[in-house]
């Protein structure tokens, strides 16, 4: 049996930069962070020549061909793994719409599972490539190239992406007392509504090339961003985030709505410096930046909510069991 552990993220800034349509011309930049909250994939021989996969269904099929998920489809395909495995998924989150960027990470753990189980290694970038590739290029997902990277690598990340789908990726390095003021800094509510994205990220792949001044300042605002880290300007994050939110929402109709922005307010009020909702927007969780001082009132202020807590995950996807008999 394998177990691989693939990490779920939060985006800071210059997401809508890593659509293709957009960085193939003008070069994306995104800042982001794996987190501590994970999917899990296993994967292990049958005695027969059965295909089962569990996750929120539970699948028995004879074919690659007639799996439902196509996510776990396309990476037995790509991998060229046909019959006798049985792969189940777990999350710590709710299976879809968290925007937490739980698909590309099962994909990228998918990935992983399936190459370890073949015996064969392959390196971060590899994953990360080939779950685009798999998302978008196959099954035409209106997704950018953010989530499968950072899934990979883990850690606090600073990408650049640019034409032919170059993908430049440094980590973000800060003392462990300042990594520590981070952490405390950011909190993460579940607004306690799930959605599909994609109608969100189809809206924003169409409105591309009338937002482009906007999309250009989120871009700058991720250099921004890496820069006040580096220099310990934690606060600047967080009046980075409320500018960039504010951003956001012209993107695309659905990002925000009346109760996602009386959360917001609320936290603001409380003590926030800034936040977005994570992922495409409509839902999911909120990402909150405050000073320690301010976390109860914040806490306060959102008690109806769910808490996700959370630290930033300097590992990317890793294998954290392989027995083989």
């Amino acid at each position: 049996m394998i177990i691989v552990q693939t990490p779920l993220r939060v985006s800071f800034f210059g997401g809508g930069t890593d659509f293709p349509s957009f960085f193939e011309e003008e070069g994306g930049c995104v800042l982001s962070c794996a987190i501590d909250k994970y999917i899990f994939v296993t994967i292990k021989k049958r005695f027969d020549q059965l295909l089962r996969i569990g996750y929120t269904k539970q699948e028995m099929v004879k074919r690659v061909d007639d799996i439902q998920h196509e996510l776990i489809r396309e990476a037995l395909r790509r991998t060229g793994i046909e019959r006798g495995v049985e792969i189940t998924t777990m999350g710590d989150i709710p299976s879809a719409g968290s925007g937490l960027g739980s698909s590309s990470t099962v994909t990228v753990g998918a990935l992983h599972a399936m190459y370890t189980y073949l015996g064969e290694l392959v390196l971060a970038e590899q994953l990360a490539r080939e779950a685009c590739e798999i998302e978008i290029d196959i099954l035409r997902k209106p997704i950018g190239i953010q989530d499968q990277y950072i899934a990979a690598y883990g850690g606090l990340r600073y990408f650049e992406f640019s034409a032919g789908r170059r993908v430049y990726s440094e980590r973000v390095a800060l003392s462990r007392n300042l990594l520590m003021r981070l952490n405390e800094s950011l909190l993460l509510f579940f607004t306690g509504v799930t959605r599909k994205a994609d109608s969100i990220l189809d809206e924003q792949q169409r409105n591309i090339q009338d937002r482009r001044t906007i999309l250009r300042r989120l871009k700058q605002m991720a250099m921004e961003g890496r820069r006040a880290l580096e220099a310990g300007e934690l606060d600047a994050i967080g009046e980075l985030l409320h500018e960039g939110w504010t951003l956001k929402k012209q993107l695309a109709s659905q990002i925000s709505n009346s109760e996602i922005d009386e959360l917001y307010e609320a936290a603001r009020k409380a003590g926030a410096l800034g936040g977005k909702i994570a992922g495409a927007g409509g839902g999911g969780f909120l990402l909150l930046y405050c000073s320690p001082e301010k976390r109860a009132s914040v806490r306060a202020a959102l008690s109806h909510l769910q808490e996700l807590p959370f630290q930033i995950e300097q590992d990317g996807s890793k294998v954290i069991f392989n027995y083989r008999r």
